[in-house]
């Protein structure tokens, strides 16, 4: 049986604006980071994929590298995308990234022109697309000059290759000398992907999100989980099951789950609780109290974690006691 959108998709999703920009997000959006190459299950992939559009996110994050293996989400999200997606290729919002090492020699990563534009023209292909919306540089590069990183954004948006364009993992000093080459070539930027969470918050300390707001870009943080720490999965040890009992994860491991973070993701869990809310709802709403926040990006492995984090929708804001009780804990 073919698939077929849930037709209210759309009644119950928050959607926020982009920056300055004329974009709406949904208020989560899904990553394609793990858990959909081919070292994972492509049903289950799947499954999340179409669960999500059917929930009303809209907004379907990628990169180059992003599998495992490398190009393996794109190649797996391409298909899924052409056989059950493709009519509403115009409700979505499809991003890709290059910046880390893709392949072999000079040209496969960091962030020259060479580089940037060879590797959307394999991500088109992977996915049998014409355009993404979005291509991000994924990371400064410290050798190319940023005239020349910034000017190839510039081409592939000019090119049709994208719609907008967007940086990750920019400082705020950084983020500002990109923004105004973008404004003086005549293609704003749209959109920052920094990781940020409870138990990380370099963002804040280095002014990030004040110069977002003040240059209009929209921010899109990343790993807002702390790759699951903020959730209720580790509060009574380590299951066998999850990402930092798996010694091939190189993103969490068994000695970051300390004490001390279970300690304070206790105290969490019960603001969480009197808000009717899991601990990862929570975890989102606290990132949403930054304005300029559009959207955050969700990883998953199974459809109810999708369900669970799109439910805090029904309960975003936090008041005023809440955040300095938050604070309290997380210092």
């Amino acid at each position: 049986m073919s698939y077929q959108p849930a037709s209210n998709r759309y009644d119950d999703m928050v959607y926020k604006r982009c920056g300055n920009s004329g974009l709406l997000l949904p208020f989560v959006s899904l990553g394609l980071w793990h858990n959909f190459g081919d070292e994972a299950p492509y049903d289950v992939a799947e499954k999340m994929i179409l669960r999500a559009f059917d929930l009303g996110i809209t907004h379907f994050d990628l990169a180059n590298n992003y599998g495992p293996p490398p190009g393996t989400a794109e190649t797996n999200f391409g298909k899924i995308f052409h056989q059950h997606l493709q009519a509403h290729r115009d409700e979505m919002i499809i991003s890709s990234k290059a910046g880390y090492l893709m392949w072999d020699g000079p040209y496969g990563e960091w962030g020259s022109r060479k580089y940037l534009i060879s590797s959307l023209n394999q991500s088109l292909k992977r996915m049998n697309l014409e355009y993404v919306d979005i291509f991000y540089s994924h990371r400064p590069d410290p050798h190319t000059p940023l005239e020349e990183t910034m000017g190839a954004l510039d081409s592939i948006v000019r090119s049709g290759k994208a719609l907008y364009i967007g940086l990750s993992n920019y400082n705020s000093a950084q983020t500002r000398r990109a923004v105004q080459i973008l404004n003086d070539l005549g293609t704003p930027c749209l959109i920052h992907q920094p990781r940020y969470s409870m138990f990380d918050r370099w963002t804040e300390e280095d002014g990030l999100h004040t110069e977002l707001e003040k240059q209009g870009v929209g921010c899109i943080p990343f790993s807002p989980l702390a790759q699951g720490l903020l959730t209720n999965k580790y509060l009574n040890g380590i299951p066998a099951d999850s990402r930092a009992a798996d010694k091939n994860n190189q993103f969490l491991s068994e000695d970051q789950v300390t004490q001390e973070k279970v300690d304070k993701v206790i105290k969490l869990n019960k603001i969480a609780e009197a808000r009717g809310q899991t601990m990862a709802q929570l975890a989102i709403c606290w990132i949403h109290r930054q304005p300029s926040v559009a959207s955050v990006i969700i990883g998953a492995s199974k459809v109810s974690q999708i369900e669970d984090i799109v439910a805090a929708q029904s309960h975003l804001s936090l008041s005023d006691d809440e955040v300095r009780e938050i604070d309290l804990i997380l210092k």
